[in-house]
């Protein structure tokens, strides 16, 4: 049987009317609680000053480039490119030795050693470089005579602030004319300067190397010539070609293909004995001219780097050099047996070769 219910109509509007009410409360967020509290709910809060935040600001790490660099451990490094910089121009016996030095030695290494070329102030532009960059094994330099013989007259900087590394080579100078210049021996350059002084002029590499000091020198002995630097090797071997110099002071392994081509020739070696490849060409001690100071070519870090990473260079070109590609060169480059030099080694034959350009220099009065 089937049962109505018949529903005032009274009840009824109370009922839907109940049910509205619960579906709306149902739906509405809940009361905010004190801790959600937004700080933007309140315009008028005055905002909180650095000293209040402090505190909440060293509990979390600060990331910066430099010390995170000085925290690589040592069994990583290199792990990036290491700048090999070379205090000259490109082209000479520095930039040869660093780009060949480098490019053996990045291999063994495992990263780049690109090469950059910072000329001027006889190496002082690229030793400030190398000095103004930290010292974390990721910057190094070439050395060579040129810029000690500076340091000697009283550079800007001092050997002392650079870490000695590697010295790679060692080898004679030389002055050489133009092959079918005017100039044919050394008879003919000595007569030349004693019956012109000053007419005769050579490329150097600039103001206190060792051509410098050495023209300064040969004056004391009755022969007066002018010193032509050139900080690009390029243009210091095109001067004696194109006559604007009649001499070139020089290494012969850096100017080997103009002596190949019979371009230029050699009339003097500043050593004391006979250079293997040049039997004709006189030495300064048998021609009465006791002056020798020898070229050489380095590397240097700045002072302070980590001995370890220091070591890991060391080893690195040491193994080097006894690569077939870098005996073939120095062959080429006719540097002395006794070249090769580590850190303990070359940081001796450092200081003695201070001492000396400072006695020389001072006997020359050239000493700033």
């Amino acid at each position: 049987m089937a049962i109505n219910w018949v529903v005032p109509r009274s009840m009824l509007a109370s009922l839907v009317l109940g049910l509205c009410l619960v579906a709306v409360v149902g739906c509405a967020p809940p009361p905010a609680t004190p801790a959600a509290k937004s700080t933007a709910a309140a315009p008028a809060e005055k905002s909180p000053d650095k000293a209040a935040v402090a505190p909440v600001a060293t509990t979390a790490p600060v990331a910066t480039t430099a010390p995170e660099k000085a925290a690589e451990p040592t069994e990583k490094y290199p792990s990036r490119p290491v700048d090999f910089i070379v205090p000259w121009g490109a082209g000479g016996g520095a930039d040869q030795m660093a780009r060949k030095l480098g490019s053996i030695a990045e291999k063994e290494l495992g990263v780049a050693m690109p090469i950059i070329n910072v000329a001027g102030a006889t190496g002082g532009a690229g030793a400030a470089k190398l000095l103004a960059a930290a010292a974390n094994g990721y910057s190094i330099a070439a050395y060579t005579g040129d810029a000690h013989g500076n340091v000697a007259l009283g550079a800007a900087y001092t050997h002392k602030d650079l870490d000695a590394v590697f010295r790679a080579q060692k080898c004679p100078s030389y002055l050489f004319v133009k092959a079918d210049g005017p100039y044919q021996s050394w008879k003919d350059v000595e007569a030349a300067a004693k019956a012109n002084p000053g007419k005769l002029r050579v490329g150097t590499t600039g103001e206190g190397s060792p051509d410098d000091v050495t023209i300064a020198f040969l004056e004391t002995k009755g022969l007066k010539m002018i010193s032509v630097p050139y900080p690009n090797p390029g243009e210091r071997y095109a001067a004696v070609l194109g006559g604007h110099t009649e001499l070139l002071y020089e290494q012969a392994g850096d100017v080997r293909q103009y002596l190949t081509n019979n371009q230029i020739k050699p009339v003097i070696v500043f050593n004391e004995d006979k250079i293997t490849g040049f039997p004709d060409v006189p030495t300064s001690k048998e021609l009465g001219y006791p002056i020798f100071l020898p070229q050489f070519r380095g590397v240097v870090a700045k002072k302070g780097t980590d001995p370890a990473r220091v070591k890991i260079l060391v080893d690195a070109f040491q193994r080097a050099t006894k690569t077939p590609d870098w005996l073939t060169f120095e062959k080429e480059q006719f540097v002395t047996a006794d070249s090769i030099q580590g850190p303990e080694e070359y940081g001796k034959f450092l200081d003695a070769e201070y001492e000396t350009w400072v006695n020389l220099t001072k006997q020359l009065g050239m000493r700033k």
